[in-house]
């Protein structure tokens, strides 16, 4: 693999996105004002890669993130014209169409000849379905489940993205990529780090762990009224790392922008996630966080360094969807004196109805939104009685039919039940579940190619 060596300066890294519905308007600000060098945008999770290969399966040419192009096409002008390259996990469950749908809008937008690649090698799922693989979290033989799995995406490392900078690609958009991996592929191939410095990866793990989630770390996630103030929230600015050739990395922000980054969010972002800080298996590195520094140098910029790692594991993670039933929902509101009492009503009607007329559930839940739906009765039990309440009730069935009928019970509620019972909404969706299988990472052929704009 060719990779340039630059250790003679910082790299600036923006992060554009923490989850697919972020906000665009952070990452523009950084293209135009972040002096970068590389902008990723984040927008994947094991979920929404199972709906895009759904939404694939009904349209060949869709499965990519269904962002990809408001956030292009407000963010490209600015990324190009600055001469900062993007990488993106938006490719989904479709890279390639992905890149082309980008090649599009570089071409719609007279940008000129813009160097686009797709990573792929992540869809995995004829070598699960033809194994004898059984799921970490159940145990059970991933071939029982069959005729009912949606899609099989291995979490890939850094190594295609490394080669498709090195290849001269403006913007490298993949499927299923680790997201630390997202930001040490442009410092591996700007650095020449090898890809067995497990101690650099390490660090350049935690670099990408901590711009990952976007704005979390400039106290998108972090705020908490009156105990930690952040300013500007509805401005929030999403972070920068400035890294050098070592790793060790300074967290920082544009300065007009909205949130702060302090010791703070960076240790509880640090934090997020993380089962055993000493070994956090990533395809690229097995990263050690045990020894991390956070250190607040000035407003806004936090240095951290500390980071290690140990060689990385033979087996790849890998995400199995399934269809796992339907979930019917129905909700109703009821307000002013009485209003649990008349809410808790509503609930026993509703439970006695579904059991009357037969609705076949696998799993039902009775909720109070206000009272009891996250932490039960006991700590609803502790305050004054709330003076407006919502009832919710959801199961989950075999059949949408089944499903549909539990929010027809809530909806009968508005003349068949208490007194005062209004905004009812009821809904119906499938279950799309998830489960992990280890997959030798020799089955895998990650690689990528060029689309041209």
């Amino acid at each position: 693999m060719t990779v340039t060596q630059d250790r003679g300066r910082v790299v600036r890294i923006g992060a554009g996105a923490g989850y697919s519905g972020d906000r665009i308007e952070p990452a523009v600000e950084l293209a135009e004002h972040g002096a970068l060098d590389y902008l990723v945008f984040e927008c994947l999770a094991e979920r929404t890669i199972a709906i895009a290969q759904q939404a694939r399966r009904q349209d060949p040419q869709l499965g990519y993130d269904p962002l990809l192009e408001a956030r292009m096409k407000a963010v490209l002008p600015a990324a190009i014209r600055n001469g900062v390259r993007i990488i993106s996990n938006m490719g989904a469950a479709n890279p390639l169409a992905a890149a082309r749908k980008t090649a599009q809008i570089a071409r719609s937008l007279g940008l000129g000849d813009v160097k686009i690649a797709a990573v792929t090698g992540d869809d995995v799922l004829d070598v699960v379905q033809r194994g004898d693989f059984t799921f970490e979290e159940s145990g059970e033989r991933v071939a029982s489940y069959r005729d009912r799995i949606v899609s099989a995406n291995a979490y890939l490392g850094a190594s295609p993205i490394v080669a498709a900078l090195a290849a001269g690609a403006q913007i490298v958009l993949t499927g299923r990529v680790a997201d630390p991996s997202l930001f040490t592929a442009p410092l591996i191939h700007r650095f020449g780090w090898n890809m067995d410095d497990w101690d650099t990866l390490g660090q350049a793990t935690v670099v990408g762990h901590l711009l990952e989630c976007a704005g979390q770390i400039t106290g998108g996630y972090f705020a908490d009224p009156g105990f930690k103030d952040v300013p500007n929230l509805a401005r929030l600015g999403f972070p920068i790392g400035e890294v050098a050739a070592d790793g060790s990395v300074v967290i920082s922000k544009v300065p007009h922008a909205g949130g702060r980054v302090t010791e703070a969010t960076c240790k509880e972002q640090l934090l997020y996630e993380i089962h055993d800080p000493q070994r956090y298996l990533q395809p690229d590195v097995v990263a050690d966080f045990s020894n991390v520094c956070v250190n607040e140098e000035a407003p806004d910029r936090v240095r951290i360094t500390g980071g290690r790692g140990s060689p990385r594991t033979d087996t790849l993670k890998t995400s199995v969807a399934y269809v796992d039933g339907f979930i019917g929902e129905g909700q109703i509101s009821y307000a002013g004196p009485g209003a649990v009492a008349r809410a808790r009503l509503a609930l026993d009607i509703v439970r006695e109805r579904l059991a009357l007329t037969g609705v076949q559930t696998s799993e039902l839940r009775f909720d109070l939104i206000g009272v009891n739906a996250l932490h039960g009765e006991t700590a609803g039990a502790r305050g004054a009685e709330p003076y407006e309440v919502r009832a919710r009730v959801a199961g989950r069935t075999a059949s949408l039919a089944e499903a549909v009928r539990i929010g027809n019970e809530v909806e009968t509620l508005y003349t068949n039940g208490p007194a005062g019972g209004g905004g009812v909404t009821k809904s119906t969706r499938e279950v799309v579940a998830v489960q992990s299988v280890l997959l030798p990472r020799a089955s895998t052929n990650p690689t990528f190619s060029f689309v041209e704009a």
